[in-house]
């Protein structure tokens, strides 16, 4: 098994970064260069900062923002929110930003998958896709993906959503839970486990975490290479070194 990443996660709004439950209920947490600096410090493997209302105000990522996490960040940085070209993903990568994420701009446009793992290389290029359960019988996919904070569904299978990303040439996946986020009642497993094994690219688990425990079923169960987390880490319920600690004495490979 490769090593595990603990990804802390800034989603940020009017500059400051925020935490809510299913995609709603905002509320304030911190500022994000004191939280990236702090998170860096404390041993994060990587940080992912997503504007979380670009796509839904029709705008581009705040630049300003971000670049006042890329002059602090010590660690690969990936930003996501209202990148929807080429040349946003250029204004990113030439103020430090590592990877960037896309979302509906992918599911809108899937050509932008292919063309931008072409010019910049998979490795710079995530996608992100936000699903949610619908209940069994009903006509749509049982697990199916949503876009634009989760508030518009797409009718498309997750699964197939992500062999498809994968095809394109997108270098990892980051796989949110709308129906857990923010509930600290753990990942939903199902979800994870059904895309992590139907891809070969790595897979991030985000959504829901509350417990150590929950870090832990999200890479045995779920099989995901790395576990993203917001509200335990932004108001000090849980710690990087503690969540590497646990996995590490589970038998997890992290980097410590």
């Amino acid at each position: 098994m490769e090593k595990i990443k603990i990804i802390p996660c800034l989603d940020v709004k009017d500059g400051r970064v925020v935490k809510g439950i299913n995609f709603v209920d905002l509320r304030d947490a911190r500022d994000p260069v004191e939280a990236a600096e702090a998170y860096c410090r404390e041993g994060a493997d990587e940080l992912v900062f997503l504007d979380i209302f670009a796509t839904v105000e029709n705008r581009k990522t705040r630049l300003e923002w971000v670049k006042k996490v890329c002059d602090v960040v010590t660690v690969p940085f990936a930003v996501g929110g209202g990148i929807a070209s080429i040349a946003d993903m250029d204004e990113l990568f030439s103020i430090g930003v590592n990877k960037a994420s896309i979302n509906t701009a992918a599911v809108k446009t899937p050509e932008l998958i292919e063309e931008a793992a072409k010019k910049f290389g998979k490795g710079k290029l995530v996608v992100a896709i936000d699903g949610k359960k619908n209940p069994l019988g009903s006509d749509l996919p049982r697990l199916e993906v949503v876009i634009k904070s989760g508030r518009e569904g797409t009718g498309l299978d997750i699964v197939e959503w992500a062999k498809r990303v994968e095809e394109l040439g997108a270098g990892e996946i980051l796989l949110t839970s709308k129906d857990a986020d923010g509930t600290k009642e753990g990942y939903d497993l199902e979800m994870t486990k059904a895309v992590a094994e139907a891809v070969n690219i790595p897979v991030t688990a985000s959504g829901g975490a509350g417990t150590l425990e929950h870090l832990y079923e999200a890479v045995t169960i779920g099989k995901a290479a790395a576990v993203l987390a917001a509200s335990v880490f932004h108001f000090g319920e849980l710690s990087i070194p503690q969540a590497k600690q646990y996995l590490k004495e589970k038998g997890i490979p992290v980097e410590i």
